[in-house]
């Protein structure tokens, strides 16, 4: 599984990603421009010692990570107003499950551009704005590895 961060802001966030990532041999693709700076503490605080774990990618841009996709990759884009929810897409093995920023989400035109792969995850509380990120990419990347299988377990 690969689990992509378009421009992340928040440190904890990104960092507790990175420790969910390495514990599940996830990939992690950091797509700048970030909030922070990788060498910040709160990042490295909140991923602990787990860093070394973490195969992680950084990119430019959307452009500079999309141009390096293999062919027929597929890509999951998870963010509030999708027609369908995380937990009713077929996940594979390789897929890419992507993310945007805290403050404000995934672009617009990239949602748009990709409304079959557009994932919501439900929310019951109308003045809920919405989830942590961090939890989020937890909620779908343990749906994407149960119907694998779980076969990265140990």
């Amino acid at each position: 599984m690969n689990v992509v961060l378009v421009e992340p802001e928040i440190p904890p966030n990104t960092g507790n990603i990175a420790r969910l990532c390495a514990a599940t041999r996830t990939r992690l693709h950091l797509i700048e421009p970030f909030g922070f700076k990788l060498d910040d503490a709160q990042l490295k605080r909140a991923g602990m010692d787990y860093w070394h774990h973490v195969e992680c990618r950084r990119w430019a841009d959307w452009s500079a990570f999309e141009t390096a996709l293999p062919p027929g990759a597929r890509l999951w884009f998870v963010e509030q107003g999708g027609a369908r929810r995380y937990d009713e897409a077929a996940f594979g093995p390789d897929d890419y499950l992507v993310f945007g920023r805290e403050t404000a989400g995934l672009p617009k035109a990239l949602l748009e551009a990709n409304c079959e792969k557009w994932l919501r995850i439900p929310m019951f509380n109308v003045e809920a704005r919405s989830i942590n990120l961090s939890n989020c990419v937890a909620l779908v990347l343990f749906e994407a590895l149960r119907q694998q299988g779980f076969s990265r377990e140990v």
